[in-house]
């Protein structure tokens, strides 16, 4: 199967899964703000099962399904039926008007890893739709835009640090070489060294931390973050639960990548495959 997350962080991690679950956490991307998008807070979703081939009728069945995910803002998975049709079907029909029709070939092209990689995956793998892993839950609404300001600021103020700055000097220099298919893989291989972790906990995290306000808006914001986190390691289990044996390439933010791997390496069935093996 393959599941999306959200690309907050400086990168996207790729992680896979068999039984013993087997799981890989790979980067790509840059820091994005919290915010719920249609894929996102949609629990857990299931069926991520090749099919066999299908008669004359299947093909129109791909564009029904994939209007069916439209509707219910799984983008992912419709753009994964869409890709599993021959050029020359994907047209209008059986569901879809010239307005959905367009919106899939928007999707395409979109420069996002939900789009980009996990769908196109998909479909090549004969899979029939994206699990949505993400999890929102936990976020929590200032009392009033006075106290979202004042976080706002202590938060910024506590990423203002040495292990920040040496995050983006590596950043600018690893996207510089993204024009080349080695510059991307170089790009991911950074990401996902084991010696990112501490960097993005010392720059990130344990910086909010020690942040002094009295209202612990640091404290806050890495309570929000831990749990959110957690949240997404359950739905990643409680779709590996479904199929013993399975794998599960999954993509979210760097910054998300070694919470996952700490909380799936927790669960007796589960077997996480390092990255490298995947981004020789």
């Amino acid at each position: 199967g393959v599941g999306v997350g959200d690309g907050d962080g400086v990168g996207a991690g790729v992680g896979t899964v068999s039984a013993p679950v087997s799981a890989t956490v790979s980067a790509t991307g840059r820091r994005r703000c919290r915010r719920a998008g249609p894929a996102r807070a949609r629990g857990t979703r299931r069926g991520c099962r090749p099919r066999p081939s299908r008669g004359p009728g299947g093909r129109g069945d791909r564009r029904h399904l994939a209007a069916l995910f439209l509707a219910s803002a799984d983008q992912g998975s419709a753009l994964v039926q869409w890709l599993s049709l021959p050029p020359s079907e994907r047209h209008a029909g059986d569901g879809l008007d010239a307005t959905l029709v367009a919106r899939l070939e928007m999707l395409r092209g979109r420069r996002n890893e939900e789009f980009l990689i996990a769908a196109p995956l998909a479909a090549r793998l004969g899979l029939e739709r994206l699990a949505q892993i993400d999890d929102h839950s936990a976020d929590r609404a200032y009392r009033n835009a006075e106290e979202e300001k004042a976080a706002g600021e202590a938060l910024m103020k506590a990423w203002d640090n040495s292990a920040t700055n040496r995050r983006k000097a590596a950043d600018a220099t690893l996207s510089k070489g993204i024009g080349s298919g080695e510059g991307v893989l170089t790009l991911y291989r950074n990401y996902n060294a084991p010696d990112q972790a501490r960097i993005i906990y010392d720059s990130d995290f344990g910086a909010a931390l020690n942040e002094p306000s009295p209202q612990r808006y640091g404290r806050n914001y890495a309570g929000y973050w831990e749990t959110r986190n957690l949240r997404m390691a359950a739905n990643i289990r409680d779709i590996l639960g479904a199929a013993p044996g399975q794998r599960m390439l999954v993509i979210v933010g760097a910054s998300h990548k070694f919470y996952l791997q700490a909380y799936l390496n927790m669960m007796h069935d589960v077997r996480l495959v390092d990255t490298r093996v995947a981004l020789r």
